[in-house]
């Protein structure tokens, strides 16, 4: 196990202007710690994977494992181990010559090498499938023996660059928590690379969210749900997405859906001097009401039944222009569409304030 540490590492690809795939990258990984890099596609988290990896080359910077420096060491010499998001399995190996085939290359011992594959095999519930081919295997399997692959080499750092991506929906979820149940067994630094903000809120010990090469906020998954560093993680960070618009301040609050919305003391003295202000509340956060001047209408055109609750989608009226906002309902008492809801913030807590201009968080409870 050792600890990572990217030191401003830069991979800048040539063109006219340069394009900084990652930009100035600061980031400490703790030795046995599981983090999640997200961010949306273009983003630079498979690059950051694999500059770590020796695969892409580190421009400006530098990178190092446990308290060695790396940047120029070849790919082969870093004690790390990647699962692909293909499973690049030898089609011609059986499942057990082929997690155990790195090990023959660096001339092993048989007998250690059956030790330790079936020691991985027995992680990964893969006894009975050591003497198949792979084409005798589900997709799921496969991807637990590309995971068993790197499991037999004890490396320091494993990378995954998104590993379950080709897999359905059912088994990503029961894929997802054997690979973080694994992870915790092992104690074994982790790196993880997925766009899927649900897998990385489920899997991290904590999260770095990377938006056009820059790192944008790295946290727990709590800490970037509660207070997200700017109106970007806001957004991308939670399924529904948070409701996020420009509005108006005037006096106690901001104008939305027709009505002032009041804001805590807090909120309004840290938007001082500011006309607008980027306004953000999760969909679960806000509550219908009875008919309330200080609540925002919302003229519902959409439900979404989802059994045991309901997305209820609707406009509401931001200086003249109809928005888009969701809330998450009870299933069992869902609006008619056409039908005008009366919301209000359930707490003053979960309402968020960025700055128009910068997307920054303007305030912290």
């Amino acid at each position: 196990m050792a600890e990572v540490e990217y030191r401003a590492a830069t991979r800048a690809y040539p063109s006219s202007p340069p394009v900084r795939a990652v930009d100035s990258l600061d980031l400490e990984i703790g030795d046995g710690e599981f983090l999640v890099l997200v961010g949306p596609s273009g983003s630079g988290k498979s690059t950051a994977l694999r500059m770590l990896a020796g695969l892409e080359e580190v421009d400006e910077g530098s990178i190092s494992i446990g308290a060695t420096d790396v940047t120029g060491t070849p790919p082969k010499s870093r004690d790390i181990a990647m699962v692909f998001q293909s499973y690049a399995l030898y089609p011609h190996m059986t499942v057990g010559e082929n997690m155990g085939f790195a090990l023959k290359l660096r001339k092993t011992p048989k007998d250690v090498i059956r030790s330790k594959v079936a020691e991985a095999a027995d992680m990964l519930d893969l006894r009975d499938f050591l003497d198949r081919k792979p084409r005798a295997l589900s997709g799921g399997q496969r991807q637990r023996v590309a995971m068993g692959r790197a499991i037999v080499r004890d490396p320091s750092v494993f990378l995954m660059d998104e590993p379950l991506s080709n897999l359905d929906a059912k088994l990503r979820v029961e894929t997802r928590a054997n690979i973080a149940g694994l992870q915790r067994e092992l104690g074994t630094t982790t790196i993880y690379v997925t766009h899927d903000q649900v897998e990385a809120m489920t899997m991290g010990d904590r999260v770095a969210v990377l938006d056009g090469g820059v790192l944008q906020q790295v946290a727990a998954p709590r800490e970037l749900y509660d207070k997200p560093a700017n109106s970007f993680v806001a957004g991308f960070i939670g399924s529904p997405a948070m409701n996020l618009e420009r509005v108006p301040l005037r006096g106690n609050g901001v104008v939305l859906g027709g009505h002032v919305v009041e804001l805590p003391r807090a909120a309004l003295a840290a938007a001082e001097g500011l006309d607008e202000v980027m306004f953000g509340v999760r969909p679960e956060a806000l509550l219908p009401v009875a008919d309330s001047e200080q609540g925002m209408r919302m003229n519902v055109e959409l439900v979404e039944e989802l059994g045991a609750d309901a997305l209820v989608i609707g406009s509401v009226d931001v200086s003249g222009d109809p928005k888009r906002f969701t809330v998450r309902t009870d299933g069992r008492g869902t609006p008619a569409i056409g039908e005008t809801l009366t919301l209000v913030p359930r707490d003053s807590e979960e309402v968020h304030l960025f700055h128009p201009s910068t997307g920054q968080r303007l305030v912290s409870y």
